[in-house]
């Protein structure tokens, strides 16, 4: 369960990488900045997604009248079963620290790129410079599915040393890939890094769980990772700006250890549901998270926006933003998630959910 859900993570975190190298892409293509075509290329995509989805429902379908694993008619969801899952405190739990942690990641994707802008010093390349050219972007993104595949496709080697020789070939086009940021001075380009780590991670860390088990643990080492890097973007990379080295390479470090946060708790958080919950009611429970997460994915973006304009006052210049007291608030959310993933490994214990135990217990 953790391992498959970690690969679809890992997966997911490459349509991110793939918006953030894109989008800017698109929106600066011929010399004239347009967000719309921004917006095109994401209605694009949704249109292939839409398209996969209806090919998967009808897969679905078959596979249901082929193994008769349709819903049971003896006993069938009832609006009933969702009282049962609200009523469970480790279901609570869950829901809450997932909404907190994702409320840290998901609105700050938003304003990260405005964030390095403000605390490095970057210098834009010459215009008829290789660096400027919209190729690097295409040779950026292949490297950028190099380091994806070789890292992912190494979850599922068997062979010691072909796994090392794809961790090794990933590590490599990893450097190269930041490099290439370095020399493009661009903050976009700096900041998509950030899903990179979670691609080559998420599957390791799944596979960890199902076998090793730690859930709980792992929802508690992501969320100090959480708070160590927004402290570190609030207090550390400002005194850096002036460094056209020293600064990008905190950014490098932090973002990177940031992807590896998200890859801890989304690898253990979402594989640790159906040990909440009933097996018929898991995909309402799921629903019912995600409805939860919804709600501080509204409020916290807006929230970012408030504390930026108070602490800014008079402020028109978009690169001279001081983001300390936004980065304090997303930490502060960090240390929420902290407490209530401590308080889940105390529910844990008393209850016997078995957060910690590992999914896979007998391999004979």
């Amino acid at each position: 369960m953790a391992l498959a859900m970690g690969s679809e993570m890992a997966l997911a975190r490459l349509g991110v990488a793939t918006c953030m190298i894109f989008s800017p892409f698109f929106a600066k293509l011929g010399g004239h900045i347009s967000v719309s075509r921004s917006v095109a290329f994401g209605v694009v995509l949704m249109c292939i997604a839409l398209m996969m989805f209806v090919v998967y429902f009808f897969m679905d379908r078959k596979l249901d009248s082929q193994t008769g694993e349709a819903e049971e008619k003896d006993d069938p969801f009832k609006i009933s079963d969702i009282g049962k899952i609200l009523s469970d405190s480790g279901f609570w739990l869950v829901a809450l620290l997932c909404v907190l942690y994702y409320s840290a990641i998901f609105p700050f994707q938003k304003y990260a790129v405005n964030m390095l802008q403000c605390n490095l010093t970057l210098t834009a390349p010459a215009a008829d410079s290789f660096w400027a050219s919209s190729t690097v972007t295409i040779v950026q993104y292949i490297i950028m599915l190099v380091v994806a595949a070789a890292g992912f496709a190494s979850n599922f080697q068997k062979r010691m040393s072909m796994r090392i020789t794809l961790l090794a070939v990933s590590v490599a086009a990893l450097v190269t890939y930041c490099y290439m940021g370095y020399m493009r001075q661009s903050a976009e380009s700096i900041f998509a890094v950030f899903p990179l780590l979670a691609v080559l991670i998420t599957p390791i860390l799944g596979s960890y769980v199902d076998h090793k088990g730690k859930a709980a643990s792992m929802l508690v080492l992501g969320s100090l990772l959480l708070i160590a890097c927004h402290l570190t973007f609030a207090f550390v990379l400002p005194m850096f700006k002036g460094s056209p080295i020293g600064g990008i390479v905190i950014a490098y470090l932090t973002i990177l250890v940031l992807g590896s946060s998200f890859s801890l708790v989304p690898a253990s958080l979402w594989p640790s549901v159906p040990k909440l919950v009933d097996a018929k009611v898991i995909g309402s429970a799921y629903a019912l998270i995600f409805w939860i997460q919804n709600i501080g994915l509204w409020l916290f973006p807006l929230l970012i926006g408030k504390v930026l304009d108070k602490t800014n006052p008079g402020v028109t210049d978009p690169t001279q933003f001081d983001y300390t007291a936004p980065l304090v608030m997303l930490a502060g959310l960090g240390v929420a998630a902290l407490l209530l993933g401590l308080l889940l490994k105390v529910v844990d214990k008393k209850k016997g959910i078995g957060l910690e135990e590992p999914n896979i217990k007998n391999e004979e």
